[in-house]
């Protein structure tokens, strides 16, 4: 079967952690959303389910945040920065497809405090660079 390159969205509003191509969205009050970018969805594959840890947990960059299924594996949600989680999105994990069909809008992971902006920020990319992330990775790739 012929190779389908990447075509999706990378919006300007937002950092990617390009490790674990998760996103971030600071807030005004100060706290973060947090989900999967479309680049990371077309990795794993169709999201059939998505679990949040639960509602107060310390989170580590890096580590678990949850987990989702897709259809040949379960996967490790991995953080992009450390948090507390204040809520998981209940609809996404009652409807799977946000995630795959607005993963930038209805279809986000966490809603966060983070635990050290100030020295974590910088890791992540602003879209341009994750963008240029992405065309090392599938030089065919295309952003709507």
């Amino acid at each position: 079967m012929a190779h389908t390159p990447f075509s999706g969205l990378i919006p300007e509003d937002r950092l990617y952690c390009p490790e674990h191509d998760m996103w971030v969205q600071p807030q005004a009050n100060g706290e973060v959303l947090i989900g999967a970018t479309a680049f990371g969805i077309f990795l794993a594959g169709e999201i059939i389910a998505f679990t949040s840890k639960p509602k107060g947990a310390e989170v580590t960059r890096h580590r678990g945040m949850g987990t989702v299924e897709c259809r040949k594996t379960v996967l490790a949600v991995h953080a992009p920065i450390s948090f507390v989680l204040l809520e998981g999105n209940d609809a996404a994990e009652e409807q799977p497809r946000r995630v795959n069909d607005d993963p930038y809008g209805s279809g986000w992971m966490a809603r966060a405090r983070p635990s050290d902006w100030a020295a974590e920020s910088g890791t992540l990319l602003d879209a341009a660079a994750y963008r240029a992330h992405i065309l090392k990775i599938e030089p065919e790739a295309r952003f709507g």
